[in-house]
């Protein structure tokens, strides 16, 4: 199957199974997503679901949440995976953004990567879901599925290649839901260990590439 068949059939089983998708992680304002995925790095939503309601309770923007010290937040967050940076990562973009940004998130790349905690997946993230730009953000998820599912080369062997494939070739203004499309289907049915092929409705035109498609 050429590529471009591919992503098209992916693409519209992906349209016809979710045509309305988000995130998982619960939030109530973009400085709330913001700390929400920072704290998802190697921890599940569900896990970082459990713990920000506390945590927002206390600490609902950045005003407060600059005030506050890293052994506080620590506190609220100690189950996630690497609380202690986290922790020290979330008031150093609470300050930044009180001290640059007047407490807003802003939307352009180049100052979201300049606040700690943020790389480029979680400003892709954050562009995506908060703004609705079409920018891609690759995880272990994305970056497993693109692979097994024939979207992307081997030679495409870092997250940033495999954005910039996705990007060239998925519709903009299909890109934000992809994501989760790419996300989910990897979170749920083509999952690192024992993936669920045998169920998989994706499985007729999936040449499942599975060696090498962990992101290491």
């Amino acid at each position: 199957m050429r590529k471009e068949n591919r992503y098209r059939a992916v693409l519209e089983h992906f349209q016809k199974l979710m045509p309305e998708v988000t995130t998982e992680l619960e939030f109530g304002s973009v400085f709330q997503l913001l700390v929400a995925v920072i704290l998802s790095a190697q921890c599940t939503d569900k896990r970082i679901n459990q713990v920000t309601p506390e945590l927002f309770s206390h600490f609902p923007d950045a005003r407060h949440m600059a005030e506050a010290e890293a052994d506080e937040i620590y506190e609220y967050i100690r189950s996630v995976s690497y609380p202690n940076s986290k922790a020290r990562h979330l008031v150093e973009m609470a300050r930044a953004l009180v001290e640059k940004h007047d407490g807003e998130v802003p939307q352009d790349m180049d100052q979201l990567l300049t606040l700690p905690g943020v790389g480029r997946k979680t400003a892709n993230v954050i562009q995506a879901v908060a703004f609705g730009q079409a920018t891609m953000a690759v995880d272990t998820h994305v970056y497993r599925v693109s692979h097994r599912l024939g979207l992307v080369s081997r030679s495409d062997n870092t997250p940033y290649k495999v954005e910039q494939v996705l990007m060239r070739h998925i519709p903009d203004e299909l890109i934000p839901r992809a994501h989760h499309w790419l996300l989910l289907h990897g979170r749920y049915v083509c999952t690192s260990q024992r993936p669920k092929c045998k169920t998989c409705q994706l499985a007729d035109i999936c040449p499942k590439l599975l060696e090498g498609s962990k992101l290491e």
